[in-house]
């Protein structure tokens, strides 16, 4: 990430969320901190992106089945896109056809 204004922000003030299961996640190293914010997705965001609800992404993240940061200005929880696609093909199930 370049030290500018346009579209970059170091997110190193992020906190991990509450005390929850997914603390035992391993931390966000400086690299994965010192990203684009557009690198990362609010809950509604995040939650359309999965196909989910909002409250589903929610239990998801509480349950430490996602990595989620908390912005300690806002309480916002941001989502990195790279974690969603993670989760995406954790879980993904491939498709197979009957034949006729």
């Amino acid at each position: 990430c370049q030290s500018t204004l346009a579209g970059c922000i170091l997110l190193q003030g992020l906190l991990p969320l509450g005390e929850t299961k997914h603390d035992s996640l391993p931390p966000f190293t400086g690299d994965e901190m010192a990203e684009k914010l557009s690198d990362y997705l609010k809950t509604a965001e995040a939650a359309e992106f999965l196909g989910v609800s909002q409250n589903t992404l929610r239990t998801w993240a509480k349950e430490g089945k996602i990595r989620v940061q908390v912005n300690p200005v806002n309480n916002y929880r941001l989502f990195r896109r790279k974690d969603l696609q993670k989760f995406l093909d954790s879980v993904a199930k491939p498709v197979t056809r009957k034949p006729k």
